[in-house]
Parts: C-alpha cells; structure tokens; sequence
C-alpha cells in the first residue's frame, strides 16, 4: 500500500481561522497547513502524524495571533490518502 497527498483549499474570514485549524487538526491524516493571503504565504505548518496535545499549543496560538490581523485568507491544506490500487510494473 503506497501513500499519496492531495491538496485543497478554502477561504475563511479572520474570525474563523483558529476554529478551522482546529477542527483540520482533529480530522487527523492532515500533513501541512497553509495560510495563505492575497496569493502570499502567511505561515505554514507541517502536521507530525502521532502528534498530539500540547505539541499542537504554540501551533494554535500562531494562528490565533494571524486571526486577530487577517481580514480574509485562505487556507491550503495537504491531505494523505491511501492508495490501494495495485500497478503491474513491465
């Protein structure tokens, strides 16, 4: 079984960014969050798989901080996903 990624991305008002990020965290198989504005990289952060609890608090008061100065952003997330599809190799 091989593991891939795919991205998607969506917008969220200032006001919604750190109860987004949450509920991304707590979704789990979440590689890498990216917080995007006008096109430009605000900050990224690269979700450990086996991480948990406090590791996730300086994550969460970051995003809060950009929440209290952001208007609107956009927020890229990389997903994994389990490839069970098995390729014959010639």
């Amino acid at each position: 079984m091989t593991e891939c990624t795919y991205k998607e991305s969506f917008k969220v008002a200032g006001g919604q960014l750190l109860d987004a990020v949450k509920k991304l965290v707590h979704e789990g198989k979440v590689r890498r969050i990216i917080i995007k504005q006008e096109g430009r990289t605000v900050a990224e952060f690269p979700m450990t798989v086996g991480v948990v609890g406090a590791v996730f608090a300086p994550v969460l008061a970051a995003v809060g901080a950009l929440a209290a100065v952001l208007t609107e952003c956009t927020i890229e997330v990389e997903r994994a996903a389990a490839d069970d599809t098995k390729t014959d190799v010639a």
